[in-house]
């Protein structure tokens, strides 16, 4: 079987002629055959670099796949960095996590986010100056050879191999490394064609971070392993420009997180999406007002899906023809989903809400440097997501939420994810919530909601939610937050929120 950068060989052979990539970044287009020979060149200065891993501190564009692939062309393990909030901080995190020194990125990221280099970067733009014409021939010619000897040019090893660090988003503590097969990411690129007709004649929209997993999934390795074309953008939150670039060049294929589809919502006109075959969200739950609204503005479903970045992403998802609104789908082909009692950890049967656990080929090979925390996620194969759920009788999956964001209120189990669920639909559409707790004396804990503004009658709101919701569930107050924290995934920051909200509560602050 072989390896994601061997995969990405052989189909860029067989459709060299075929765009690849519409780099929005440098505005440069990419063949496959260009692609592949501007790999192998790259492969030559990472090959340069001493040790087992690579930092690579780059924004969803061409230099960030090459890095990627030139990387793993060497037998090294391309690691992910985080560069939207804190990118000086998470270099040195990663370093000391991974044990390495050397971090391509580039000058121009670097100006943009306002930052001063740190030791041992190595930048895009340098390789790109140091590029001979001779160095340009050598791998125009190697990239014409059979492949059997073309593969024979770079590293080969077995499938589980890792072939990717990525670190868990944080947003509630900190975060792990984690550790990605080419098993495991090859599973799902392998799996998503099963369900849906998917090959190179697709388009895709890639402007999720590729140090986030559902991005470096389904906006990297799937569209390049499938031959298909991809239009790059380094800022999904650019809600206008990525709406634009859908429209203009037909993109057949899309996935985003929730809140970015309401962002691509709120600023795209009818008819820029009327390409899109496929639309599906993932990395949170899916409001219903961001399904409707697609439904009636652009006559889309926008279908809904879930993973972890533990299991390369995806477990399930819904798709044309398997759809109830509200699930997150069948599990996807290999994938085997139980339920198990929160207390007893007793396998449940349909219908019965429990904690989900996962086994498959999707599932990581361990957490970096952490085998305590690997035991007890993963115990004989199956990998405990820490989320709640129910499998309904026709084997569709459902969401409830984090186990960490149930709270105990009075003696009782309150879902934070529900009353932010019931929230969201009493309040006007530009008003984004968040429901976390705050300590309290006697009662333990005590339910309060974070809101982008307070541009709504809360009088109103609170008297619904008392109709709807068990009085220990009503949040006793709302706190006023102008910029809920975010992190680059579109998912909310609950860590920040949550501090946020309890100095405001220690301090006694009334919105």
């Amino acid at each position: 079987m072989l390896q994601l950068h061997q995969r990405f060989m052989q189909v860029a052979q067989k459709h060299s002629g075929h765009m690849a990539v519409y780099d929005k970044a440098t505005g440069n287009d990419y063949t496959y055959g260009r692609m592949l020979i501007a790999s192998l060149i790259l492969k030559e200065h990472i090959g340069k670099i001493r040790g087992k891993y690579v930092g690579i501190l780059l924004p969803t564009s061409m230099g960030c796949m090459l890095g990627i692939i030139g990387t793993l062309m060497n037998g090294k393990i391309p690691v992910m960095i985080n560069y939207s909030t804190g990118a000086i901080d998470n270099c040195r995190y990663a370093r000391d996590k991974c044990s390495f020194k050397t971090i391509l990125t580039s000058r121009k990221l670097l100006e943009k986010l306002n930052l001063e280099p740190i030791d041992h970067m190595l930048f895009v733009e340098d390789i790109l100056a140091k590029v001979t014409i001779v160095a340009k021939l050598k791998a125009a010619l190697i990239s014409k050879l059979p492949f059997p000897a073309l593969k024979g040019m770079v590293h080969s090893g077995p499938v589980s191999e890792i072939s990717v660090i990525l670190f868990t988003s944080g947003s509630e503590k900190e975060p792990k490394a984690v550790q990605l097969s080419h098993r495991n990411i090859l599973h799902n690129v392998e799996a998503v064609p099963q369900l849906v007709k998917l090959d190179h004649t697709d388009i895709f929209i890639s402007m999720l971070p590729l140090f986030h997993v559902f991005g470096l999934t389904t906006n990297f390795w799937l569209p390049l392993l499938l031959g298909s074309t991809m239009v790059t953008h380094p800022n999904p939150l650019e809600y206008r420009t990525i709406s634009d670039l859908v429209r203009e060049y037909k993109v057949t294929f899309m996935t985003a997180t929730p809140s970015f589809f309401y962002g691509y919502l709120q600023k795209s006109d009818p008819g820029d999406f009327s390409s899109i075959r496929l639309a599906i969200a993932g990395a949170d739950k899916l409001p219903d007002k961001v399904y409707e609204g697609f439904l009636k503005k652009h006559h889309i479903t926008v279908f809904e899906g879930y993973g972890t970045t533990e299991t390369s992403p995806v477990i399930s998802s819904t798709y044309p023809g398997m759809h109830k609104l509200g699930s997150v789908g069948p599990p996807l082909p290999g994938v085997q989903v139980r339920i198990q009692d929160v207390s007893t950890d007793k396998v449940l049967g349909p219908n019965q809400e429990g904690k989900i656990l996962v086994k498959g080929d999707m599932v990581m090979e361990g957490y970096l440097g952490d085998i305590e925390e690997t035991s007890l996620r993963i115990r004989n194969g199956w990998y405990d997501t820490g989320d709640i759920g129910i499998v309904d009788d026709d084997g569709f999956l459902w969401h409830r939420g984090r186990l960490k964001r149930f709270v105990k209120v009075g003696g009782e189990m309150v879902s934070l994810v529900k009353v932010e669920d019931v929230l969201s639909h009493l309040l006007p559409e530009d008003v984004i919530c968040c429901v976390v707790d705050v300590p309290h004396p006697t009662k333990g804990a005590d339910v309060v909601a974070a809101v982008a503004n307070g541009n709504f009658d809360m009088h109103k709101v609170l008297k619904q939610l008392k109709k709807e919701l068990p009085a220990i569930a009503v949040p006793r107050q709302f706190y006023v937050i102008e910029d809920i924290p975010m992190m680059a995934s579109g998912k909310v920051n609950f860590r920040a929120v949550e501090k946020i909200c309890r100095e405001k509560n220690s301090a006694g602050e009334k919105d």
